[in-house]
Parts: C-alpha cells; structure tokens; sequence
C-alpha cells in the first residue's frame, strides 16, 4: 500500500497534542494525563488508532465506470490535446503524426498515468515522426482508394457490383478495426511498419467483439452529426467543426486506448514479460501494469507510520516542482539515456 507522509508542522502539531506539550497545560499537571485519557476514552482526535485502510481484496470498479472517472478528471486536459491534434492535422499528410501525439498522451491518461499535454505530444512525435508519417500517408491514400471504390461500384447495376461493393464495404470495416491498435502499438513497441500492420489485422479478428461496440458507439456520433447537417446545413457545419475541433478526436482516441488496452496487453505484453521478468521494468511502469507483488517490492516514496514520542519528524513532503522545471528535468534525463522510450 502506497503510504503517506504528515508534513513536519503536523507532526510537531501532533507531538504536542499527544504529549500535551501546550504551554498553558503543562502548567496544570493535572490536565496533562485527563486530556490523553480523554482522547482515548471518545475515540477523538486519537492519531495513533488505525485508520479503516483499503481493503486487498475490496471489489474493482466496472470499466465503464472507470472510463467515465477518467473522462471527468482529464476532460479539460482532452480539450488541450484536441486542439494540439486539430493543429497539427491541418496539413492534412501529418494527420499521422497528430494521432502519434493524441494516442501517447491519452494512452497514459487510459492508463492513470501523468502526460504533459504539450511535451509529451512534441516528443512523442519526435521520437516516431517517421512511422508515423508513413501510417499516416498510408491509411490516408486508402482511405481515397475506399472512396472512390465505393462510389464506382455503387453505380454499377448488377450482380458484379453488389458483389464488389459488399466486398469493399467489409475489407474498410476490417481496414477501420485495424486502425484501432495502430497508433497505440506504435507508440508502445519498436516495430516496423509490415508488423505494425500485421499485427493490427490480426487484432481486427482477435478482438471483433469490441471492434464492433467501439465501431457502433462511433457511428452513432457519426448518425447525430448528420442529422444536425441535414436539419440546418450552417448551423450544422459550425456545430461539428466546433466539436471535431475541441474534443470530438481526443475522446475518440481515449476511448479506444481504453478498450482495445487489455487485448494488447494479454497477446503482446503479457507473454512478454513472462519471458524477460527482469527487463524493459521503466515500460512496465509506464504502461501502470505492475502486479501487486511487484508493487510491494517498489521503493515506498511515502510513509503513513506516525512517530513516537521521543522520535523527532525527519523528513516532509518533498517540495513540488512546477510544470517548468519538471521539463527541464526530463530534458536533462532525456539527453542521459535517449534509448530509453518507454517502449518495449
């Protein structure tokens, strides 16, 4: 259990209240032993009792319950993310690497682990501009191909063209499913683009079950973005460029992270570690899949254990860095060990 620590003003406060080292009390001795056997007799203000703890075996929140904590707490750091994504789609050929950026960044918020929105985009697409220029030009030129496809044999009128339309329709299906755990394996594991794309059409099948629900859940967004259109064409184009713009893409993005996580981690991350234990352990915690074992053995930052009386606070809170300065540090950290990107 992570534990915690009282500042020293606390504790200097609660060395005088144990002890009854006020000065007006220590003048009437009598005071002294009768407040003490006060606080234990009523159970108040008796520091030194317990506290209910966290259960180890207490019942896990339902997913979705979890997501929508996430979604509350992150949301107005999902609003930044998206117009960083926004921004960076413009040129409309770097959509792949807008989406590096936006799937690191709400992979650690998927995961409850910190990002900084700005740094953490920009480094990211730093360190994987090249895959993910390439995925990016990729999925967009099949994404005109599928098009125009369509189209064509929309018009053709007879069995030949249903048949190639059927077709079409689900290799962009399958196409979409893949599109899913692209960016996510990206950003995680070092590998090239043929088994980032092998992969992903294997996890198109593996997973089709949660494939579909996220493909639904989508396309409901899709059905009310058009009903606006149709109902009032200006209005409509304001409303869902202002929602694409602001967070439709960073909701999008994390809602994914979240689902197609678990299936990535039970086919690729799992087997992984069961085979090297003892390596790639700064992934691990970056991707927050310690065990509980493993968790125990970490080296405990905090501590909840109280003081006794004879024994003087030796440390407090470590002082909190501003958003500045923990750049400065990964910067520094960065230029030490370059290799080490949280990749497995």
């Amino acid at each position: 259990m992570r534990q915690v620590l009282l500042t020293r003003r606390q504790r200097i406060f609660y060395h005088r209240w144990q002890c009854i080292e006020i000065r007006e009390l220590n003048r009437l001795g009598c005071l002294k032993g009768m407040v003490v056997h006060m606080a234990g007799f009523f159970g108040l203000f008796d520091y030194s009792k317990p506290g209910p703890g966290v259960q180890k075996n207490a019942s896990k929140k339902k997913s979705f319950v979890i997501f929508f904590e996430i979604l509350a707490r992150k949301f107005w750091k999902l609003i930044s993310v998206n117009l960083l994504f926004a921004l960076f789609s413009l040129p409309v050929l770097t959509v792949g690497l807008a989406n590096t950026g936006l799937s690191y960044v709400t992979r650690n918020f998927a995961r409850e682990k910190h990002a900084f929105i700005g740094g953490d985009f920009i480094d990211t697409i730093k360190k994987n501009w090249k895959q993910g220029l390439v995925v990016g030009i990729i999925n967009l030129l099949f994404t005109v191909v599928a098009v125009f496809a369509v189209v064509f044999y929309f018009q053709v009128d007879d069995i030949i063209g249903y048949i190639a339309l059927a077709l079409m329709l689900s290799i962009i299906l399958i196409f979409t499913f893949m599109k899913y755990y692209m960016y996510m394996m990206l950003v995680t594991f070092k590998l090239s683009i043929k088994q980032l794309y092998k992969n992903s059409l294997i996890f198109a099948f593996a997973g089709f079950g949660r494939n579909l629900l996220l493909f639904f859940i989508f396309g409901l967004f899709y059905i009310l973005a058009a009903l606006i259109l149709y109902m009032d064409l200006v209005i409509g184009i304001l409303v869902v460029t202002f929602m694409y713009i602001l967070l439709f893409p960073a909701f999008r993005m994390l809602l994914i992270q979240f689902t197609v996580f678990p299936l990535i981690k039970k086919h690729m991350i799992d087997p992984y570690y069961k085979e090297h234990p003892n390596e790639d352990k700064d992934a691990k915690r970056a991707l927050n899949i310690f065990d509980d074992e493993e968790d125990d053995d970490e080296e405990k930052v905090f501590e909840d254990t109280l003081p006794t009386e004879d024994e003087e606070p030796k440390t407090t809170f470590p002082r909190q860095y501003s958003e500045e300065e923990m750049r400065r540090l990964r910067r520094k950290h960065r230029r030490k060990d370059e290799d080490d990107d949280g990749t497995i």
